[in-house]
């Protein structure tokens, strides 16, 4: 096995479970996964389908936008991707998709509010969506603009404590130390989403978490006051 090869496995696997987890339909999504020492990040081949998908199609991309390793097109998000890990330095693996409920939201031009503890135990309150993207930013470097208007939301935002950001228009995008944990928030927003969809059909007029709420459900998981689990990691 040559020095990346680890990287691409771990990066393969997470691929595939986007569907697993329901994330994705036909080939609308893609998980990339960094090697902080390295300087390099392995990510989905464009347009190839999921249960296709082999060690040895991975595209390792360094933080300039070279292709270190790899013989297939680099997914069209990779751009997007290079400027998230770019400026999230706690960011060890990127996750992208149109999932259903989550892209509705990013459709109608709203963020996910958080009404209820679910969405507390893996987001500080509501999860934020970009503004439009100008005709400039669409015609020029779009992908690249794209992971500009991410960052540019997150001025005044923790993306340690806010790890997914809808991308108004387009659909979410999600990071983490590892790619199972990115992986997990990528779920756990779906999830979320759907309930708050729900929530609204239910009661437009219901209120969000109390902050007191929501600030002890995060606590309680994230950070050094976290007591959620076991010592271990295990749940």
């Amino acid at each position: 096995m040559n020095n990346y090869d680890n990287l691409k496995d771990e990066c393969c696997r997470a691929n595939h479970e986007l569907p697993t987890l329901g994330l994705v339909d036909l080939t609308w999504g893609n998980v990339s996964v960094m090697d902080r020492r390295a300087g390099v990040f392995a990510i989905k081949p464009s347009g190839v389908a999921y249960a296709n998908l082999k060690r040895e199609d991975m595209v390792v991309v360094d933080l300039e936008g070279k292709v270190v390793e790899g013989t297939l097109r680099f997914s069209s998000d990779t751009p997007t991707h290079r400027r998230l890990y770019q400026a999230f330095p706690a960011a060890n693996s990127v996750v992208h998709t149109h999932s259903r409920h989550a892209t509705s939201f990013a459709q109608a031009g709203w963020g996910i509010p958080c009404f209820g503890t679910t969405h507390a135990d893996h987001f500080f309150g509501e999860v934020p969506i970009t503004r439009l993207m100008t005709t400039k930013e669409i015609e020029g470097e779009y992908e690249w603009e794209t992971g500009n208007v991410i960052v540019e939301r997150f001025i005044t935002l923790d993306p340690e404590k806010v790890t997914a950001v809808l991308v108004h228009s387009h659909g979410p995008f999600v990071w983490g130390p590892t790619s199972a944990k990115a992986l997990e928030d990528a779920f756990a927003l779906e999830v979320v989403s759907e309930m708050a969809w729900r929530t609204l059909g239910i009661n437009s007029r219901a209120e969000l978490i109390d902050p007191v709420l929501l600030h002890k459900h995060f606590s309680r998981k994230h950070g050094a006051n976290a007591y959620y689990g076991q010592k271990s990691g295990s749940k």
